[in-house]
C-alpha cells in the first residue's frame, strides 16, 4: 500500500469539499456525535468529491457505514477497534488504519493486520485530552523498526516546518487536523503543506 504523505484530517463534508480541490489526494472523514442519518450524509459528500478530484477517503470509526455507502478504507481508534468485528471488516473490503500510543496497543495493531499505523501524539496536541506523553519523533523511528513495510502514520502538534523532521525518523505520512482547522488561511496553509510533503513519498 502506497499513501501520500500529506493526511489532513478533517470533520465534516463541508471541511473536505473546500480542502480536495487544492490537490488533497489523502483525507479522513472524522466526523463525531451526529446521527446516523447525518452521518451517511457526510460520508456520501465526502466520497463524491474525493471520487470526483482522485482523492482517497478514510472514515473514522463508522465502519458499518463506511462499508454501506462505498467507502473503502477506515480509520479505528484502540477502543473502537475492541468493539469492531474484524472479519466482516475484512468481507466488506475494507482496508483498516489504527491508532496506537504504545508498545501493547502496536502488538494489538499488529495482529489486527493493518494497512497503516499511526503513531502520536508526536508532539503536544490541543485536538484532545490523552493520556499520553508526547512521543516525540525518536519514536517514529521505534515503529518503523516494529511495523516492517507498513506505512507508519504520524499525528499530533505537526506543522510543515515540522514535516521533514517525522519523514526523516521513518513517518510516511504527516497527518494534520487543527493546523488546517484553526489556521487562519486554510487554503494557503493546505497548499503549504501540500508543497512540502510532495515528493517526500510513502513506503508501500
Amino acid at each position: 500500500m502506497v499513501l501520500d504523505p500529506f493526511y489532513p484530517v478533517m470533520p465534516d463534508a463541508v471541511w473536505i469539499e473546500r480542502i480536495v480541490p487544492l490537490g488533497v489526494r489523502l483525507v479522513q472523514l472524522r466526523a463525531k456525535d451526529k446521527p446516523e442519518s447525518a452521518l451517511r450524509g457526510e460520508i456520501r459528500r465526502s466520497l463524491a468529491v474525493c471520487q470526483a478530484h482522485g482523492c482517497q477517503l478514510v472514515v473514522n470509526d463508522h465502519w458499518r457505514l463506511a462499508a454501506d455507502e462505498g467507502a473503502d478504507f477506515i480509520h479505528l481508534g484502540q477502543e473502537d477497534l475492541a468493539e469492531a468485528d474484524l472479519s466482516s471488516i475484512r468481507a466488506a473490503g475494507l482496508k483498516l488504519g489504527l491508532s496506537t500510543h504504545d508498545e501493547a496497543e502496536l502488538d494489538i495493531a499488529l495482529a489486527a493486520k493493518p494497512g497503516y499505523v499511526a503513531l502520536g501524539p508526536v508532539w503536544p496536541t490541543i485536538l484532545k485530552q490523552m493520556p499520553w506523553a508526547p512521543q516525540t519523533p525518536e519514536r517514529l523511528r521505534v515503529w518503523r523498526e516494529r511495523i516492517g513495510n507498513l506505512p507508519l502514520v504520524a499525528i499530533g502538534g505537526l506543522r510543515p516546518e515540522r514535516a521533514a523532521e517525522v519523514f526523516r525518523h521513518g513517518a510516511d505520512c504527516a497527518a494534520v487536523v487543527t493546523d488546517i482547522t484553526l489556521h487562519a488561511d486554510p487554503e494557503a496553509r493546505v497548499r503549504e503543506w501540500i508543497a512540502v510533503t510532495r515528493g517526500a513519498g510513502a513506503t508501500s
